[in-house]
């Protein structure tokens, strides 16, 4: 079986086992995806209020930093690897809350990209999502729990020079509206949250790395914060079980 480590050693090859009996019961469970940077991180942030939360990623210096953050267990788990999601899903019988954050997005046009940058992308910001909430059905169905899968605006509409990560996203809209169709009946809510630009490190180097093409540094204003996100993601969460938000799309001010 994979090794999936706990921080909060930073060399992963000394990193303890996950060990799901650390995992207190007290509180709503929750996992986050790209838990260590980035809107991941705000909605860790967020949601550890009142959530356990299992924040995942495959950097272990950022989420060492979370080691010390009350209610969060920070995993290293790379979604690349079929293999590590199913050891990783096999340790809950019942979860609460899923939030797919983790993600790829590089600019580049139809005559720029080329397969290995679809595949990657894909692979990233679709293929893993849908293997981990496939993974998880059980324990979710358990609780009645919530699966919000972080999309963007580029879900919501094309972005020129931006092909392939807006075709991912509309890909996980698909994704999204289907598995909700496929689950209501078992209880489990599903949510896309489709935020705008966002004042993140990867928004900032996508930024820098095309000042050349007019994309450059964003104005006060056109960028939200990531725990501005994060509120949107909990207005999702909490919302009475009578009732179920399906898509939610967050803007910065100015756009």
């Amino acid at each position: 079986m994979p090794t999936l480590s706990l921080e909060p050693e930073a060399d992963v090859t000394h990193a303890k086992p996950f060990d799901p009996t650390q995992i207190p019961t007290d509180k709503p469970i929750a996992i986050v995806t790209g838990g260590g940077s980035g809107i991941g991180l705000a909605i860790v942030h967020d949601l550890a209020r009142d959530h356990t939360v299992i924040a995942t990623g495959r950097d272990s210096a950022k989420l060492a930093r979370l080691a010390e953050v009350a209610n969060v267990i920070p995993v290293q788990l790379d979604l690349m690897a079929p293999q590590d999601i199913l050891a990783f899903a096999a340790a809950f019988t019942h979860l609460d809350v899923l939030v797919n954050c983790a993600a790829l997005s590089d600019w580049k046009s139809l005559e720029q990209a080329r397969q290995s940058d679809w595949e990657v992308t894909f692979q990233t910001n679709v293929f893993a999502p849908a293997e981990l909430t496939r993974a998880l059905l059980p324990a979710l169905r358990a609780s009645k729990g919530q699966v919000v899968f972080i999309s963007s605006g580029a879900g919501v509409r094309p972005v020129k020079n931006h092909i392939v990560y807006t075709a991912s996203k509309h890909a996980l809209r698909g994704l999204t509206d289907t598995l909700r169709l496929e689950e209501v009946a078992n209880g489990v809510r599903i949510a896309t949250v489709a935020p705008g630009p966002t004042d993140t490190d990867q928004n900032r180097a996508n930024r820098a790395a095309t000042a050349a093409d007019g994309i450059g540094a964003a104005a006060e204003g056109e960028l939200s914060d990531p725990a501005s996100v994060a509120k949107g993601v909990r207005v999702v969460i909490d919302t009475p079980r009578d009732s179920q938000i399906t898509d939610l799309v967050i803007r910065p001010l100015l756009l």
